[in-house]
């Protein structure tokens, strides 16, 4: 079977094949280093990963030093709720709208009713790019103008969805600022706002992180996570950066679910995230 992450990590492989050109069956602690750096894991991490191995590192070794990473109790919020709602959060140029777009065709082909909601009423090209997307998938939206109150939007599309009988809710927000108050405050009102209409709702908060960031983008989530809890992250942009080691580094700092890689454009172009075939891959690169 094709590996896809094999395409997500594209740059990143050619990156560690700048720093080893040449596949090993064991490499020296030094040099593991280096080709980790390279990918953009932080240097603290790299350090502890490294502390338990010997100096000439084999496959196997290599492999449960990294995926220990991805050992943490993450609670993945699945609920039975219907409508499921999620709120999907992140700054401007994250590939937020991209990403709505993909998880409704997602449960689309899972054969569930969806419904959209324009939350980002701040920008009136945030409005539109959904409408377009939801005009493609042929899926239901609710919008209104730039500048309207977004938590009216977020109760009308839960209440659009409970009477219509819809399985799934993605909510737009803002493309905000963690340094905008404002616009924190209007996040947590809308948060309000969606357990009123629906109990429990959202049922999952999701943060959009832009992969070409890297490691910098931690900061980016702990501020948000601070202000309004993340339940989980999706990774966009892996295939356009060198910094595909980033991933070890967000999972190690922020201990909740990666759910979703974005590979591409399209709507199709979604992956779930699997830590196993994600660290096989970098570790392809490096071992014979």
């Amino acid at each position: 079977m094709f590996n896809i992450f094999k395409k997500v990590l594209g740059r990143t492989s050619d990156a560690i094949k700048e720093v080893a050109p040449t596949k090993k069956r064991e490499v020296l602690k030094e040099d593991f280093e280096e080709i980790l750096l390279e990918a953009d894991v932080t240097y603290e991490l790299i350090e502890r990963l490294l502390e338990e191995l010997p100096n000439n590192i084999n496959r196997v070794q290599a492999f449960n030093s990294l995926v220990s990473v991805f050992q943490y109790k993450a609670d993945w919020k699945n609920s039975d709720a219907k409508p499921f709602v999620e709120m999907v959060i992140g700054v401007n140029g994250a590939g937020k709208t991209t990403t709505i777009s993909k998880l409704a065709y997602r449960y689309q082909q899972e054969g569930k009713k969806v419904i959209l909601g324009a939350g980002d009423t701040f920008r009136a090209a945030a409005i539109e790019q959904l409408s377009k997307w939801a005009e493609k998938l042929n899926i239901p939206i609710v919008a209104t103008q730039q500048g309207h109150d977004p938590s009216a939007v977020v109760y009308d599309t839960i209440e659009s969805a409970k009477a219509k009988d819809f399985d799934n809710v993605i909510i737009d927000t803002a493309g905000r600022l963690h340094t905008q108050t404002n616009l924190s405050e209007e996040l947590k009102k809308m948060i309000r706002v969606a357990s009123k209409a629906q109990d429990g709702a959202p049922h999952r908060k999701m943060l959009i992180l832009d992969g070409t960031q890297g490691s910098s983008s931690i900061n980016q989530a702990k501020v948000f996570n601070e202000i309004i809890g993340i339940d989980g992250i999706i990774i966009t942009k892996l295939d356009g950066t060198a910094k595909g080691g980033s991933v070890l580094s967000i999972a190690d700092e922020l201990q909740m679910p990666i759910f979703y890689i974005g590979t591409g454009e399209n709507p199709k172009d979604l992956i779930r995230f699997k830590a196993n075939e994600y660290i096989n891959t970098i570790l392809d690169e490096i071992f014979i």
